[in-house]
């Protein structure tokens, strides 16, 4: 009769994407095409991963999920802890730049990107990701920084990164005084010792702010990377940042801006954890 007819002949089967369709997004677009080996019995072939690359996939919101929403959804029901900074964020179309290499990380200028409309972007490149062979991977810092600026502008007078803010005044506090540049020597107080001429003091806010946090949730208390950076940040531990550095504790533990209470762990699974509630 003219009818479409499933690949053995039998009973009529797709016409149209349409109707192979399951109606979720996190297992791929399933498509209809009968002629294809791995069609079902109905001439449809199933979707593929449509977040291969990241670190899961949130059905609620149609999207691929990262690092970033790792930290910025520490108890994972697919709402950002705070909503503030995620809008903050996206209304200055902030960005995760990830390049193949050093090389095309060091022509990736950030002027471009700002020229494009893009209020803040962070760098990295591939080998700086799951690098291996006991290397530390970049990604918690580099994410961080970006959520960090999300911070400051979400909230300007309290995480702005310069002086006079409530973070630039714990910043000073950690490095033993005001500094706009990197002093020839830090004073003997100082327990934040960095010493990379090219970061000023607003870059110096948000490196303060990694070592804190992180220390804080037990990403640095391994005793060979404590001897790793021992020459730059003194307090690796959740104890020794508690009793060194009380002002920051209070700034990062504080409710009201609810930072990351966990440190990342790649798993992040939003769908599955509501579901279970």
């Amino acid at each position: 009769d003219g009818g479409s007819t499933t690949p053995d002949g039998g009973s009529e089967g797709c016409t149209t994407n349409a109707d192979c369709s399951d109606g979720v997004y996190c297992n791929g677009e399933e498509l209809c095409a009968p002629m294809n080996p791995a069609a079902d019995a109905n001439g449809c072939v199933a979707g593929e991963d449509p977040c291969p690359d990241a670190i899961g996939c949130n059905e609620a919101s149609m999207r691929c999920v990262d690092e970033c929403s790792d930290m910025s959804d520490a108890d994972e029901d697919g709402v950002a802890d705070n909503p503030r900074v995620v809008e903050a964020m996206a209304s200055r179309d902030m960005a995760m730049v990830i390049t193949r290499d050093e090389r095309e990380l060091d022509e990736s200028a950030a002027e471009r990107w700002h020229a494009e409309g893009f209020h803040h972007s962070q760098f990295q490149h591939a080998g700086e990701t799951k690098p291996g062979g006991g290397r530390f991977d970049a990604t918690l810092e580099e994410v961080l920084h970006l959520v960090t600026a999300g911070y400051g502008e979400a909230y300007p007078r309290i995480f702005g990164a310069r002086a006079g803010t409530a973070l630039g005044e714990c910043l000073d506090r950690a490095r033993g005084g005001h500094f706009t540049r990197v002093p020839r020597k830090y004073p003997k107080k100082a327990w934040f010792h960095y010493d990379d001429g090219t970061c000023e003091y607003s870059c110096m806010t948000v490196e303060y702010l990694y070592w804190a946090l992180t220390s804080l949730l037990g990403a640095q208390s391994d005793p060979d990377r404590q001897r790793q950076i021992a020459d730059e940040w003194q307090l690796a531990t959740a104890e020794k940042v508690a009793e060194g550095d009380p002002w920051i504790v209070a700034l990062l533990t504080d409710p009201e801006y609810r930072w990351a209470t966990r440190i990342p762990d790649g798993r992040y699974r939003p769908a599955r954890n509501r579901a279970s509630r």
